[in-house]
């Protein structure tokens, strides 16, 4: 391992020790903010749950967000395939009447 540092991460009520490349500790630290923001948003939408509910609140929104983001991610290079071979085939009938 190179040289990593230690950062303290805080998710929820809980601290962790964790060490992590220097390169992403900005990313990390962004992420942790968000999934704090999600907890406290979910605590205020589903009052009286414990922690762990929120938690894995959280677990589950993030994943969707990112199976969504891989979705359309797909859908875009397939449209863009798409289009591709539109303009092949627009191509090849212009080559054809000229």
């Amino acid at each position: 391992m190179s040289n990593l540092i230690p950062i303290s991460a805080v998710i929820g009520d809980r601290s962790y020790r964790i060490k992590i490349q220097p390169d992403d500790e900005e990313v990390v630290r962004k992420t942790l903010k968000m999934i704090n923001e999600k907890i406290l948003e979910f605590r205020t939408l589903f009052a009286g749950k414990d922690m762990q509910d929120y938690i894995a609140m959280v677990i589950i929104w993030f994943a969707t967000e990112q199976l969504a983001q891989q979705a359309a991610g797909q859908e875009m290079e397939e449209m863009e395939e798409g289009l591709e071979r539109i303009e092949k085939l627009l191509d090849g009938l212009l080559k054809e009447q000229q």
